[in-house]
Parts: C-alpha cells; sequence; structure tokens
C-alpha cells in the first residue's frame, strides 16, 4: 500500500527541518541552558548555605541574612584568618592588575610593531604560560625565589611577582586582538594630519584599545583573586594566605558556613569588576555595533 501524498509530503518537510544547517538553531537554546545551569547550580547552592541559620554545610537550618557574614562570633568579618584573607586577596590581585596589565599593553604593542624573525619566537615565550602547566610554573617560581632572587624571598612580594608574569599573557592575547582588528591607518591619519607617533598612540591608539584594556582587567583581577597553586607555592605565614588557600585548607575538615561567605564575597567582587568592564566595553563600542545606515 503507498503511502499518501500528504504523508510524503510532510515526511519530506520534516526531513528537510532535521537537515538544513541554515536553518534557525531548535535546539542548542536548551543545550546553552542546561549548560548554564550545571555550571551554575552548585554556586548557588554554596552561596545559599552561606545564608544558613545553623552551622551544617548539607543541611538547610533555615535562613539568616548576617550570621556568617557579621554576627556571629566566627562569621567572615569578625574571624581573624578570614578576613586577612579576604584582604590579602583583594589586595594581591588588585596590585596584580596594575603591574600585569599595562605591562601587557605594552608588550602587545611591541610585538605588534616588532618586524623581525624573532617576533614569534618572542610571542611564543610570551604565551608559553598556557601551555604550562601552572604546577610547574609555582615549582619554578619557588625555587626562583628561594635560590636565585633570595633577597625578595617568599612571601606577598613573591606572590604579586609571581602572578603579574603569569598573567601578563592575558592582556597580551586580548590587545593584539584588538590591534589587529583596528589596523594601523588611524594612527597613521593622525601623523598625517600633524601628530607626532606619541601624540597619535596617546590620543587615537589608546582610546580605542580601551574596550581590550577593561577586558583585560576584569579577566586578570578575576585570574588572580582565584588563583590558588602559585599564591599556595609562595605563601609563607598565615599573613600571606589568600581565599582559595584558606578554603583548601578547610576542605579537610568540617568547614562553617563562613567560609561559603568568604567565598561568596569573591564571586561578588568577581562579578563586579566583570560586569563592570562589560558595560565600559559595550559603551566604548556602540558605535562600532551600530548599524551603517
Amino acid at each position: 500500500m503507498s503511502a499518501s501524498p500528504v504523508t510524503v509530503s510532510a515526511l519530506g518537510r520534516a526531513r528537510a527541518w532535521s537537515t538544513n544547517p541554515w536553518a534557525r538553531a531548535r535546539f542548542l537554546w536548551a543545550i546553552a541552558i542546561a549548560y548554564v545551569v550545571w555550571t551554575l547550580l552548585p554556586v548557588f547552592i554554596a552561596v545559599a548555605f552561606s545564608f544558613n541559620a545553623g552551622k551544617a554545610q548539607t543541611t538547610w537550618q533555615g535562613f539568616s541574612l548576617t550570621r556568617w557574614y557579621v554576627s556571629d562570633v566566627n562569621s567572615l568579618w569578625k574571624d581573624e584568618t578570614l578576613r586577612s584573607a579576604l584582604f590579602q586577596s583583594l589586595k594581591l590581585s588588585s596590585l596584580t592588575v596594575l603591574i600585569a596589565v599595562p605591562f601587557g599593553v605594552g608588550f602587545a604593542l611591541a610585538l605588534d610593531r616588532w618586524q623581525s624573525r624573532s617576533a614569534s619566537t618572542a610571542n611564543f615565550l610570551m604565551l608559553f604560560s598556557f601551555i604550562t602547566p601552572e604546577i610547574a610554573i609555582g615549582v619554578g617560581l619557588f625555587l626562583m625565589f628561594t635560590r636565585l632572587a633570595s633577597g625578595i624571598g617568599l612571601g606577598f612580594k613573591a606572590q604579586l611577582f609571581g602572578l603579574s608574569m603569569f598573567e601578563m599573557a592575558y592582556p597580551v592575547i586580548v590587545v593584539r586582538a584588538r590591534l589587529l582588528s583596528i589596523g594601523k591607518q588611524y594612527e597613521e591619519a593622525a601623523m598625517d594630519l600633524g601628530a607626532t607617533p606619541l601624540g597619535a598612540m596617546r590620543r587615537v591608539l589608546l582610546p580605542m584599545l580601551s574596550p581590550a584594556i577593561f577586558a583585560s582587567i576584569a579577566i586578570v583581577f578575576a585570574s588572580a583573586i582565584d588563583n590558588f597553586v602559585i599564591s599556595e607555592r609562595l605563601s609563607v605565614n598565615a599573613a600571606t594566605q589568600t581565599i582559595p588557600i584558606i578554603i583548601y585548607s578547610s576542605a579537610r575538615r568540617s568547614p562553617l558556613p563562613s567560609l561559603n561567605a568568604l567565598a561568596t564575597v569573591t564571586l561578588v567582587s568577581s562579578t563586579v569588576v566583570v560586569a563592570t568592564a562589560a558595560l565600559l566595553y559595550r559603551r566604548f563600542t556602540k558605535t562600532e555595533r551600530a548599524p551603517a545606515g
């Protein structure tokens, strides 16, 4: 018995609907939502337990807005160890941004203008930290500050220099990508109008690089405040312990929800920095994203 023309037509439309790669995405949104839920659900659970009224980390015992932040004797603000780790992490990540981003922008400009065979080698060495295991970098920095640069030694200075070196590759990549999209015509036009090379860079190029610079600040801050391997290897005592070190060392015993409060403050700080950078990026690229008409 042959199929009816209506059935054949329906099967043909269904086959075309499922096999057309240029059609509107129908299932990718569901995969994207599932991925976001899968990755963010543990974070939301950890944040929720930072407001747990009891001391349990696995049993919900009621809601308390301030107990593990300011009220309890073991709260984030009253526990000297947690408070010191919070200030240490914020100070370390902020100073890392102040060192890594300007040097990274400078290296990106230098690599963009370096016209020689050794430029590719220098570019590879700059990005070497991405292909090297972080534990190897941490051990290497530990040996360097204990053997070669013993005058600096371990501690906050070693953490700052080590993290700045490691994080410098991020602004190099972001700024170089922006430089490739901008091109050299704007600087050349400014110099044709009488600007000096330094003036063209300061008045034309750097303002156009500001979106990449803001993005680099957000990436470096979020990565530095969450770094564990390098910070732990270069830490010398409790005064140089950061938030990841405290969380790792507390995982072997029964941690209090105040540890979740510490992680929540870290999450909020990183989110604020990233959101601010995203807003500034959209503001400075508004004209580029506007329709041609």
